[in-house]
């Protein structure tokens, strides 16, 4: 590994640690209020859409958009993801062997996957579009989406949406559901999802 790519890896890091222990605030469901955004969700380009405004998007113009989810294989294989996305490219990913415990976020650590601006650019040459191409992005509840969307603006991509609420929504703060992911998001608005994959959908390391 070069000298400028672990320091772009460390960066990524330190910025995926400031990321995680920032606590979003709930988001009303369906909220386009996006100066109220909470920090943690916010993209550099500000391009930002609720669940049914992505699916909207996404459906008016099928070839024309290009709709990824960019959470982990793991978060895919057992939470189910939206039917109508083209593919799955993580922005960040597990080591191929969950040996490491990040203390800070309570769970297994996640790495920045390399291969991701590759991935993705391979997914938009496959659907004829390039760097003028509506893209939204899709994580958990929008944080990695939006730094995701960031990455891409550094490529010179600059229609980039990120879905705010994330397919699994803010958690719930009291009540009997707190700690659950039941405030929004796109299984929540009870957009199309499944659990089925489609090995050509999926992400292969390369």
């Amino acid at each position: 590994m070069s000298t400028k790519t672990r320091l772009q890896a460390a960066l990524f890091a330190a910025a995926l640690a400031s990321m995680s222990l920032a606590h979003a605030a709930d988001w009303t469901p369906g909220s386009t209020e996006w100066s109220k955004l909470p920090e943690v969700k916010q993209s550099k380009l500000g391009l930002y859409l609720t669940p049914q405004q992505a699916y909207d998007m996404k459906k008016a113009n099928p070839k024309g958009v290009a709709f990824f989810d960019v959470r982990t294989r793991a978060e895919a294989m057992y939470v189910g993801w939206p039917s109508d996305a083209d593919a799955l490219v993580p922005f960040v990913e597990h080591p191929e062997i969950m040996s490491d415990w990040d203390d800070k976020r309570a769970m297994y650590k996640l790495e920045p996957n390399q291969d991701f601006l590759p991935e993705l650019e391979r997914r938009l040459q496959e659907k004829g579009l390039g760097k003028d191409a509506s893209i939204i992005l899709i994580c958990r509840s929008g944080d990695r989406s939006s730094k995701a969307a960031d990455r891409l603006m550094g490529a010179g991509y600059a229609k980039v949406y990120s879905v705010a609420e994330g397919v699994e929504g803010d958690t719930a703060k009291d009540g009997a559901k707190a700690g659950q992911r039941v405030v929004n998001g796109w299984k929540n608005a009870g957009l199309p999802w499944t659990y089925k994959l489609d090995k050509a959908k999926m992400y292969f390391p390369r």
